[in-house]
């Protein structure tokens, strides 16, 4: 009890001192933003999904990354135009590792970029003719694209181009589904109005378009695994325990997912919701119009896999119960395998996160079944429910910090002193450089997959490779010296 008090006094106080470098004015802002868990409290008592303060170095995105770069950029048989100048393009041409089937450039196109490349006169007289031009250049280039989404970067909200009528003249002229996303990046606070403004997307030009009356032979396990984007594998690593439970998965999204796929979530008779972030408000629209239930499920690690799976098997008869506790029986042999092999290793050590989307909590599991302690945790662009959902992971006296900048993050890394850090590329490079074992958090360091019982195994291999690697012997944080 001691040293959780000692733990919750030392980490009060550690806000305390970082809000003292501030003007009163930002001190009293940021001050909503950073607080200490304690246990039975609904949420963790900070202030989320609010403009960032100006001066300060926020680590978010914008509302363009969060609709091209995460919802709609990884929908593999579309074609995304980035529809502006060239810059915000190029910035997002590596995706985030969001691997999927097909041939690229053929009937795939996740890995390639398409811009209008705004040059001055297209901001005086507008895009909407180059937009046209763009249009048909991409179905005489790529006839096997199934549709075209249009990704609004900044100029285009600025001097108004109408890109809605845009995309239902050339829709009618190529035949071929065209969505208007209107995720100007100015939009909004972060990335997360993106999101929901590329599930609006969905919702208003694909499901409303879409011809549900075409005949469907459905069964009773039908399910659609949603907010996966398949970072180095995810989604597959997943829909191998769910097929093994004897469900049918009749989409995928969007990693890996056609626009086809997309459209049947309304068909499932469960939605399965990996990143709540990024697709809760498309969720609840099919709950709501269609009358189908959704679920939050968590793949990280052994513990929080087999709530999950059970937890979806209750939505389902007793034969899906049973087949999710063989499959749970199947894999414990392997998962308690890996921890034999690397708890010894990894037991003790502590962790601070701060990731965007669900990883915040989602992976703490993951974690613990390890031997590991998450003492810190945040989230780039979180709201309140995120921070309600996250005091069923977190233990009395974390450190909560939300849209925390790179002072405090480091500061709070100078005191707390983890053994290791999983946050951003952004950030990645500034811990390594201060001595203390990191793993970019947001598409695994170019590994994984992270999901499921042969993603945990990957899991604690790198982290082991983190923290035990032999350069931090030659390489010392600041206060080993």
């Amino acid at each position: 009890m001691s040293a959780v008090l000692d733990g919750k006094t030392r980490n009060k106080a550690l806000i305390n001192e970082v809000l003292e470098v501030y003007p009163e004015k930002a001190a009293k802002k940021r001050a909503k933003h950073l607080n200490v868990y304690e246990e039975g409290k609904p949420d963790c008592g900070v202030k989320s999904n609010i403009k960032s303060l100006p001066g300060v170095m926020t680590i978010r995105g914008c509302a363009y990354a969060g609709s091209k770069g995460v919802v709609w950029g990884p929908v593999k048989d579309m074609m995304h135009i980035s529809h502006g100048p060239v810059g915000c393009g190029q910035y997002s041409w590596s995706t985030r590792r969001n691997y999927y089937n097909g041939t690229t450039g053929v009937d795939a196109f996740g890995a390639m970029q398409v811009t209008s490349d705004f040059q001055e006169k297209d901001i005086v007289f507008g895009g909407d003719k180059k937009l046209d031009k763009v249009i048909d250049e991409i179905t005489q280039l790529f006839p096997l694209a199934k549709g075209i989404s249009i990704q609004s970067e900044c100029p285009i909200g600025l001097i108004g181009d109408d890109i809605e009528a845009v995309s239902k003249k050339k829709s009618k002229e190529i035949g071929l589904p065209l969505v208007p996303v209107r995720c100007e990046g100015f939009r909004g606070v972060s990335q997360s109005l993106g999101h929901h403004i590329a599930n609006d997307a969905i919702r208003d030009w694909v499901f409303d378009k879409a011809d549900y009356n075409a005949p469907f032979e459905s069964t009773p396990y039908d399910v659609v695994l949603m907010a996966d984007y398949n970072i180095g594998g995810d989604a597959w690593s997943s829909r191998i325990l769910l097929e093994e439970m004897g469900l049918r998965v009749i989409g995928q999204g969007t990693g890996d997912a056609t626009l086809k796929e997309i459209e049947m979530m309304p068909r499932a008779k469960l939605l399965l919701l990996h990143c709540y972030r990024s697709m809760n408000y498309i969720a609840r629209h099919v709950e709501e119009k269609y009358g189908v239930p959704w679920f939050e499920y968590n793949l990280f690690g052994p513990t929080k896999i087999a709530e999950s799976l059970r937890g979806i098997a209750a939505f389902f008869d007793d034969t899906i119960k049973e087949n999710a506790e063989k499959v749970i029986a199947k894999y414990t042999a392997l998962s308690q395998a890996v921890i034999d092999k690397y708890k010894p290793r990894l037991a003790g050590k502590t962790v601070m996160l701060y990731v965007g989307g669900l990883r915040p909590r989602h992976v703490i599991g993951a974690y613990e079944d390890l031997g590991m302690e998450v003492v810190g945790t945040g989230y780039e662009f979180g709201h309140g429910d995120d921070y309600q959902r996250t005091t069923h992971y977190v233990k009395d006296g974390t450190l909560i910090y939300d849209d925390v900048s790179s002072f405090e993050l480091e500061k709070f890394a100078e005191k707390i002193r983890p053994d290791l850090i999983g946050s951003g590329v952004k950030e990645k490079y500034i811990f390594q450089k201060m001595g203390i074992p990191f793993r970019q958090m947001h598409s695994w360091d170019y590994s994984g997959p992270y999901h499921g019982f042969d993603g945990f195994a990957i899991f604690a291999r790198d982290m082991d490779m983190a923290i035990n690697s032999p350069v931090w012997g030659m390489t010392k944080a600041p206060w080993k010296k």
